[in-house]
């Protein structure tokens, strides 16, 4: 007979409850689910069966004189599960009445409660939140068959959410689209996609394959990795991964893939999951690129990766913005101009355009705009291809005496360039990919993964392809919402040489932001088209929030120091209610405001931490975090003050193109993304707030 494996899981609740224990208990906590670990049957370990639970697979183990742990045990399968952990009494309570089962239907191990549910169905229950679902299909969808008559006395969707806490977790995610409104068999559908086809048994042991269990539970292998997650246990990313983001990173694709979804859906998350597995399958001198458009995203990323990945994970991963990426490789091969941007570009282009343009006929930012969208993206670098390229999007028409015209700019901001030995960032990027392709040498990277992918441009996706090589196995990864596009850049991925058809994926489930906030900052869209990153269309309908909260808080004021007082005031609100202060954000337009709030918080005695492009945010370090809208992409806090949302700031006056409507529309929809992408921050909530004529956004 084949000796029987230990089996010993975490549950997310435990983690939990182990965040909110006194620190000196926690490192006690620690040190006993090491050794729970190691031998959960050992003579030290007191377990003792819960004779007054409702389920009987309850024991309690003793942590110090005051604190239990409460266990689940099932011997016949090797299986210990710890679920909870808190002083003598209130642990117990937290047991009595819960269970621990493997559901029939999914095979997924669930926790619920049983002391609130009605044994007796209403005679009038017609009006009731599910009472159109059948029994059968709330079984098949998780429920556990002993809760039926709790969820056929559930009134509305308010009242569902209010009684989350008595659900297993995976139960009430996929109630919760049916609360919102989501047809049956549409549902139906998501939970069948998630699920894997199988015997499912009541042993909890199996059930821990199980990738539904794996979103609440992990198995942990080894010291080291339970003393990292035990280290941070709220950072609950690291650790558990929902059936629908394990499938993606765990997944083999014949060539690119690309993810979608909305914020807070965790794209960025898989993206860092999937680098790990991708790299802790490359042998030799194989290696992985991890690229995305700024520093500052780069910098978190990899300060994160350092959380999941073991030293030999992360020596094989490259984390570093694509123009970083540019200017490092033209280095290694010889060249000696710099890359440019800004002013310095912008000085260039006012050159060429005053020794061609003397008439003004067309602003400098159409000369280079017209460049990069037009020029560069279809490489018409000569004035015979530049007459014949395409401009379908652009909203300025020219006949070809015009383009003639237009390319004597052209040609001197390119003369210019050469001349100061400087290039800007997509003429760099072009002369990168030639080098690539002319040397013909042995593929730099087996594997490239792209986050934030809505802002590379198509001479950046046309770069990645040449890094990564002909199409290969998993070769090129990206994640990406055009809702949360702030720069111009925007690429159709076929037409830069990557093919995702029928290796796309997209995340429904927003785990950030409450359901208020998520509609709050789509209706800023409202009206707006977005592309999925190739040809087609995404219209961003299918997310779903697991939380519910108040609405954004919109105030308006007469003047700034009246603003402020609101600001400061709400701010130690928060932190006297028991918000720490570096879940806490400001959120400013430019950066110029951003110093007036960090002074004036500064001088009423609140510590700021100001969140710089050059480094990833310091959760060690205490005060609240000031930031421009900008830079606080890619991050999250409890809260979001977005200040001075002003007329002429947001949208800022002077970073509206008006050269024609097309270039109004897509700068205007660029201001509203920056909004929604500061507004999606949030896990709990929102303040906006302005003096004078507020945002025309805000009406």
């Amino acid at each position: 007979m084949a000796e029987k494996i230990t089996k010993v899981a975490i549950s997310v609740d435990f983690l939990t409850a182990f965040a909110a224990l006194p620190r000196q208990i926690q490192g006690k906590v620690t040190d006993f689910v090491n050794k729970f670990r190691n031998n959960p049957n050992s003579p030290g370990i007191n377990l003792e069966k819960l004779n007054a639970c409702q389920d009987k697979k309850f024991y309690s183990v003793r942590i110090g004189d005051a604190y239990r742990g409460i266990v689940v045990r099932q011997p016949e399968t090797g299986a210990y599960l710890l679920l909870w952990v808190d002083h003598h009494d209130e642990a117990y309570a937290w047991a009595k009445n819960r269970r621990c089962e493997v559901n029939p239907w999914t095979g997924a191990i669930q926790v619920y409660d049983m002391v609130i549910a009605p044994q007796v169905i209403p005679e009038e229950h017609s009006a009731c939140l599910f009472a159109s679902v059948p029994d059968k299909d709330l079984l098949e969808l998780g429920l556990p068959e002993k809760m039926l008559p709790f969820a056929r006395n559930i009134v509305d969707a308010q009242d569902f959410y209010s009684k989350k806490s008595s659900f297993p977790a995976d139960t009430f995610e996929t109630l919760s689209w049916l609360a919102e409104g989501f047809p049956l068999d549409e549902v139906k559908e998501l939970v069948r996609q998630e699920q894997e086809a199988g015997a499912v048994s009541d042993s909890l042991a199996d059930a821990l394959n199980s990738p539904e269990t794996l979103k609440s539970f992990v198995v942990v292998e080894g010291e080291e990795e339970l003393r990292r997650i035990m280290a941070e246990p709220l950072e609950k990313w690291r650790v558990f991964l929902h059936p629908t983001q394990r499938k993606i990173v765990m997944k083999n694709y014949s060539g690119a893939a690309r993810v979608l979804g909305g914020a807070g859906t965790g794209k960025t998350v898989v993206a860092m999951h999937r680098a790990k597995h991708l790299a802790a399958g490359l042998k030799d001198k194989e290696r992985l690129l991890f690229t995305t458009f700024t520093a500052n995203l780069a910098s978190d990323i990899k300060a994160n990766l350092r959380k999941i990945c073991t030293v030999d994970e992360l020596r094989r991963i490259d984390v570093i913005n694509l123009d970083a990426w540019v200017s490092q490789f033209l280095r290694e091969h010889g060249y000696s101009a710099d890359i440019v941007y800004g002013d310095k570009i912008k000085d260039i282009w006012e050159d060429a355009v005053a020794a061609y343009d003397s008439g003004g006929e067309f602003p400098v930012s159409f000369y280079e705009d017209e460049y990069n969208r037009v020029v560069v993206a279809q490489e018409a670098f000569s004035l015979e291809k530049y007459a014949k390229a395409s401009r379908t999007g652009r909203g300025t028409r020219l006949d070809r005496k015009k383009r003639i015209q237009i390319w004597k700019v052209f040609e001197a901001y390119q003369n210019r360039l050469k001349e100061l030995l400087v290039r800007d960032i997509n003429t760099a990027m072009y002369e990168c990919r030639m080098l690539l392709l002319k040397s013909n040498s042995e593929i730099r990277y087996k594997h490239v993964i792209v986050d934030e992918g809505q802002d590379l441009s198509v001479n950046g996706f046309r770069l990645l392809r040449a890094v990564a090589g002909e199409e290969h196995e998993n070769d090129i990864f990206i994640v990406g919402d055009a809702h949360q596009r702030i720069y111009k850049n925007k690429a159709v991925l076929s037409k830069c040489g990557i093919n995702v058809r029928g290796r796309s994926s997209i995340l429904r489930i927003n785990y950030r932001t409450t359901e208020e906030i998520q509609k709050a900052a789509f209706a800023l869209l409202n009206g707006i088209s977005f592309d999925d990153l190739d040809d087609d269309y995404d219209t961003g309908e299918r997310c779903q929030s697991l939380t519910h909260g108040i609405a954004p808080q919109v105030e308006a004021f007469s003047n700034a120091n009246e603003e402020f007082d609101f600001v400061l005031s709400t701010i130690r609100g928060l932190i006297d209610s028991g918000v720490s202060a570096k879940n806490i954000c400001v959120v400013a337009r430019i950066h110029k405001l951003l110093d007036d709030y960090i002074s004036q918080l500064t001088a009423n005695g609140i510590r700021c931490y100001e969140i710089k492009g050059s480094r990833a945010d310091d959760r060690g370090l205490e005060g609240i975090r000031v930031a421009t809208m900008h830079r606080v992409k890619g991050l999250e806090f409890q809260y979001i003050f977005v200040v001075a949302a002003n007329e002429r700031i947001i949208p800022l006056a002077s970073a509206i193109d008006r050269t024609d409507t097309v270039s109004e529309r897509e700068t205007m929809t660029a201001e509203k993304c920056l909004l929604y992408v500061a507004m999606t921050r949030a896990q709990k909530g929102v303040y906006i707030s302005s003096y004078g004529k507020p945002s025309e956004f805000l009406s």
